[in-house]
Formats: structure tokens, C-alpha cells, sequence
């Protein structure tokens, strides 16, 4: 087992033979606190170190990722802690709430929320808009914004974070074969029973609940 020791963007690494590497257990001259496992070829924990000052030696994350001494596992364990941002839109009309199946990717076969991966240099609005045009051939508008929630991934062990808004689609539906199997609106109930991702399900309930103004149906 290795370890990513992160702090401000600071990596705590090792030198063995020319390369800069992740320490094992005992090459750690600190306390830490262990995170949760990396999406990497070999086992590495993401650890956050305990430290009374910041480790202004230590290497940051951005300039090691291309550095020429990095190893390969180094390199997969930065890709790793990378933040994925997915933006959702979250469409209700008439009590029901529009889910989409997706025909291929992480929601192959599984219901969830239209929408995807945030594009580098677009901002969320603009995403979620996007996603739209790409996966049910409607331009939407956009209400409110109305949430963003994180939580690490069971299977990708990667850590998401999920932007919500309360979007209209005021015409007929056309999905896109190449992204979208079928589009739906269900009964809250039924959709919370559909989903197969936890935070989407809670997300749901909330809008079922009315449990704030946020989510008001």
C-alpha cells in the first residue's frame, strides 16, 4: 500500500533511484488521517497529513503531474483526486419528474437526471443547458439553481461533485439514440425507486418532500 499525502495542493513524496514515488507506511515521518482509496493500478489511500505548518518543500500536485522524475503510479494517483464536476437538471412538471436512460457510459441501462460531465472552461449553466440540447434536442431555460452535493463513488472511487438546477423544457422531447435509450416523466415516488444512484434518490425525496424551499414543487 502507498500513500498520497496532500495539503494545499502540497504531495508529500519520496526520491528511490532518480524517480519521485508515493511512501509506504513507514517512510511517513508524520501523523495522518486516512481518507478513502484512489482509483489507481495499485492500492494508494488518500490520506490528509496532521502538520503545524505548511510544507511550502513539498512539491505541488500541478507541476508534478507532468514532471519528467514522476512515476506512473504518481501520476494515476493525481488523476485520481481530480474533482469530477457533473451538472443535472431537474425538470418537474405536473408532480412528475423527467428521468432519462442512458444507452451508453457510467448510465448505460440505469434511470438518472439528464445531464453530464462539466466541460473545461464552461460554466455550469451553460453546461447544463448544453446537455440538454445534446440528449433530448430541446432547449431549456434555467428557474434556479437549487444544489451542489458531493460523495465519493463506490465503484470509481473518485469524488463528485453534483450541481442541481430546477430547469423547464417547454418542448417535445426528442433524445438523442447515441446518448439517451428513453426519456420519462414518473410519479416522484416511482422516479425515487428508479434511480439507482443514492444522492439522485435523496435528491427526489427532497423535491417529494418539499423539505425546503429549494425544491418546492
Amino acid at each position: 500500500m502507498r500513500y498520497y499525502l496532500e495539503s494545499d495542493g502540497k504531495v508529500f513524496l519520496i526520491k528511490t533511484d532518480g524517480s519521485l514515488d508515493l511512501p509506504e507506511r513507514d517512510e511517513i515521518p508524520f501523523e495522518f488521517d486516512e481518507i478513502a482509496p484512489l482509483a489507481t493500478s495499485e492500492p494508494v489511500m488518500f490520506c490528509v497529513p496532521h502538520l503545524s505548518r505548511h510544507p511550502r518543500e513539498w512539491m505541488g500536485k500541478d507541476e508534478l503531474a507532468s514532471h519528467a522524475q514522476a512515476t506512473r503510479l504518481l501520476r494515476e494517483a493525481i488523476h485520481s483526486t481530480m474533482h469530477r464536476v457533473v451538472v443535472e437538471g431537474i425538470c418537474v412538471d405536473g408532480g412528475k419528474i423527467l428521468l432519462v436512460k442512458g444507452s451508453r457510459g457510467l448510465t448505460e441501462g440505469r434511470w438518472s437526471f439528464p445531464g453530464g460531465f462539466l466541460r473545461f472552461g464552461e460554466g455550469p449553466q451553460e453546461g447544463v443547458l448544453r446537455e440538454m440540447r445534446e440528449e433530448l434536442r430541446v432547449e431549456g431555460h434555467i428557474e434556479s439553481f437549487l444544489d451542489v452535493r458531493s460523495r465519493l463513488g463506490e465503484t470509481s472511487k473518485l469524488h463528485w461533485i453534483m450541481l442541481f438546477y430546477r430547469i423547464s423544457l417547454p418542448d417535445a422531447l426528442n433524445p438523442d439514440p447515441d446518448e439517451i435509450a428513453d426519456a420519462r416523466y414518473f410519479p416522484l415516488q416511482e422516479a425515487a425507486s428508479l434511480v439507482s444512484d443514492g444522492l439522485m434518490r435523496q435528491v427526489v425525496l427532497d423535491v417529494a418532500r418539499g423539505a425546503s424551499s429549494q425544491f418546492g414543487t
